[in-house]
C-alpha cells in the first residue's frame, strides 16, 4: 500500500499537470510558445522559406543569444544588436552611421532589420544576395565586429553554453560557420513587423481606420511616393539615385555592379517603422522627416544618375507635407518595436 504522502504528492503533480495543460495562450511564457514564422495577411510569399534551415525554438534561442552576444567581436564591445536596436526598429538611433569596434565609424546608415525574408538582396548597395550570408559583412567589417567567422568558431567551442545549445539546435555539439548563419538567421527571419495601423486598415479588422488627415496622406503618398515606395513593403527594392549631391562621394551601387550608371545609387529604404528610424538616407544626413520631406520638395540636385521621376522634385505645399506624416506614422508596428520575443533576455 502506498504511504499517505506519496498518495498525496502523486495527487499534486496530477493536478499541476492538468493545470499547466489547460493554460490559455496569455498564460504561457514567452520561452515556452512555438517559434513561427507568420506571413501577414496582406503580404505575398516571402523569398526565404526556411526549407533548408528548420525553424525551431531552440534555435531561435541560439540566433538570438548570438545576436546579442558583443564577445564575438575583436574587442569584444560589439554585438549585431549594438547597431540593431530593438527600440529603434531594430537601426541605431541618431547615429548617421554604423559605430563598431575601438569607436570607430563606418560609412553608411545602420538599416532595420525586419521582412528581411521578403529581401532577395541586402545592404544600401544590394551587395548580398542570401540572407543566411549576409551577417559575415558585419563580422569581417574592420569597422563593426573586425574579427573573422573562424575565430568566432573557435570562441564559441570553448565558451559554454554554446556546445550545449547547438546541440539543443542542431542535435550536435559540433560548432560550424553554417550552423552559426542558420540559428542568426532563425532569429533575424523572424523579425516580420506587419501589424501596424496601415496594415490593419488594409486588412479591414475591426474597428481599424485611418483619420481624414492620415487618409489624405495616403492619398498624397499614392500619387507623388508609391512609384518607388511601393506596398506593402513600402520598397521595390531597386536602386536609384534621388539628387543627395551633383556628384556622389559614396559610389553607391557601382562598388557592386562597376557601371558607371549605378554611382550614387542606394537601395529605396522601407517606410515602415520610420517614425523610430531616424537619421536618414545611406549617410544619415537627415535627423528629421521634415528634413526630407523638404529635400524632395526643393533639395533635389541634377545629379548624372538621377531617378527620373525627380527630375522636378516633388512639389509639396505645408499642409500636404503634414498630411504625408500623418500617414508615415500609421506605419509604426508598436507590437513589433515591444515584442519581448525579440529582446535581449
Amino acid at each position: 500500500m502506498l504511504k499517505k504522502t506519496t498518495v498525496f504528492a502523486m495527487l499534486l503533480l496530477s493536478i499541476a499537470l492538468m493545470y499547466a495543460c489547460s493554460k490559455t495562450e496569455d498564460e504561457v511564457a514567452p520561452e515556452e510558445k512555438k517559434i513561427t514564422f507568420s506571413v501577414p495577411a496582406n503580404f505575398p510569399a516571402p523569398a526565404y522559406n526556411f526549407e533548408n534551415n528548420t525553424l525551431s525554438n531552440a534555435g531561435f534561442a541560439l540566433g538570438k543569444k548570438l545576436f546579442y552576444e558583443a564577445r564575438l567581436s575583436a574587442d569584444k564591445s560589439v554585438s549585431c544588436g549594438s547597431c540593431h536596436q530593438q527600440f529603434a526598429a531594430f537601426t541605431q538611433l541618431d547615429h548617421k552611421v554604423s559605430h563598431g569596434v575601438n569607436n570607430c565609424q563606418g560609412k553608411r546608415n545602420t538599416p532595420p532589420l525586419f521582412n528581411l525574408a521578403w529581401q532577395k538582396a541586402f545592404f544600401w548597395d544590394g551587395g548580398v544576395k542570401n540572407i543566411e550570408t549576409s551577417p559575415l559583412n558585419a563580422i569581417t567589417d574592420a569597422c563593426e565586429m573586425g574579427t573573422d567567422i573562424q575565430t568566432i568558431v573557435s570562441f564559441l567551442k570553448n565558451t559554454a553554453p554554446y556546445p550545449d545549445l547547438f546541440k539543443q539546435a542542431f542535435g550536435s555539439t559540433e560548432i560550424n560557420s553554417q550552423l552559426i548563419l542558420k540559428s542568426i538567421t532563425q532569429f533575424t527571419a523572424v523579425l516580420v513587423s506587419g501589424n501596424s495601423k496601415y496594415d490593419k486598415v488594409m486588412r479591414k479588422e475591426s474597428g481599424a481606420a485611418f483619420t481624414a488627415t492620415e487618409l489624405a496622406g495616403y492619398n498624397l503618398f499614392k500619387q507623388k511616393c508609391a512609384s518607388c515606395h511601393t506596398e506593402p513593403f513600402f520598397t521595390d527594392f531597386s536602386y536609384r539615385s534621388n539628387g543627395l549631391d551633383v556628384v556622389s562621394s559614396d559610389e553607391g551601387r557601382a562598388h557592386i555592379t562597376g557601371l558607371a550608371t549605378d554611382l550614387g545609387k542606394f537601395r529605396v529604404p522601407t517606410l515602415r517603422n520610420i517614425e523610430y528610424t531616424s537619421p536618414y538616407m545611406h549617410d544619415g544626413r537627415f535627423y528629421s522627416l521634415d528634413e526630407v520631406l523638404e529635400h524632395y520638395n526643393s533639395g533635389v540636385k541634377a545629379s548624372a544618375n538621377l531617378d527620373g521621376q525627380l527630375t522636378t522634385g516633388i512639389p509639396l505645399n505645408t499642409s500636404e507635407k503634414e498630411q504625408i506624416k500623418a500617414f508615415l506614422k500609421t506605419l509604426t508596428d508598436n507590437e513589433f518595436i515591444k515584442n519581448t520575443l525579440f529582446s535581449e533576455s
